[in-house]
């Protein structure tokens, strides 16, 4: 028995499927902009007035979370979100495999939330001023602190993909099995349900990633 049960097969990417899925979700992306773009009006409906909503959701969880001109991250944390949350669910659709169900593709994901921060914390407050609260507040116990701030910092980017590594893929496979077990009934409840926990995976990451970013440009560090 493999898993899952079917891809949509392109040459050169048979062994790689979340690939495959995520070029899909970036050409639907794509096609879905230049629509909204090609029928914006300033009364916004329909696909624009979807679209303006999310765009206005994010931007106020940025300025939320972040802290006034969090929004100037919106297109980074509305980037992952929309495309944490659409990969999250394409594993649903029969043909697709989840490219959040496999662990390079969150491994990127992370790499990239922990690079930003970090590159937006010492722009902001300099190398030795961003450095400076890996000390901690206490000097005389920052031979202490230093470590475990480090091994913290570093372990992010592993467990903010490890955590939606195992949720998505744990879903899918329980899907595959009940698949087997009960062919119709089951799978469809448990795949209702799996669009639920899908939101959630894609708010844990998206708002962590505002975290970290508010932790990187606070007036404190």
């Amino acid at each position: 028995m493999t898993e899952p049960l079917i891809y949509i097969r392109i040459p050169g990417l048979e062994h790689y499927p979340h690939v495959m899925s995520t070029w899909a979700i970036m050409i639907l992306f794509a096609a879905l902009t230049l629509a909204v773009r090609a029928s914006m009006k300033v009364v916004p409906t329909g696909w624009q007035n979807f679209v303006e909503s999310l765009v206005l959701a994010v931007y106020d969880q940025c300025e939320s979370v972040i802290g006034h001109g969090g929004a100037r991250f919106l297109p980074l944390v509305g980037t992952l979100a929309l495309f944490v949350f659409t990969g999250n669910v394409l594993g649903l659709v029969p043909g697709f495999e989840s490219p959040t169900a496999n662990l390079n593709t969150n491994l990127a994901l992370s790499l990239t939330v922990f690079l930003t921060y970090n590159f937006v914390g010492i722009r902001k407050h300099g190398v030795l001023g961003y450095f400076k609260h890996f000390l901690g507040p206490v000097w005389w116990l920052s031979w202490l602190i230093f470590p475990i701030e480090i091994i913290s910092h570093l372990a992010r980017p592993v467990t903010l993909a490890l955590r939606l590594f195992g949720n998505i893929k744990g879903e899918d496979l329980v899907i595959f099995v009940l698949l087997f077990l009960v062919p119709l009934l089951l799978p469809t409840l448990m795949m209702a349900f799996a669009v639920v926990t899908c939101a959630l995976q894609t708010i844990v990451f998206s708002l962590l990633t505002m975290v970290y970013l508010q932790g990187a440009v606070a007036d404190e560090h």
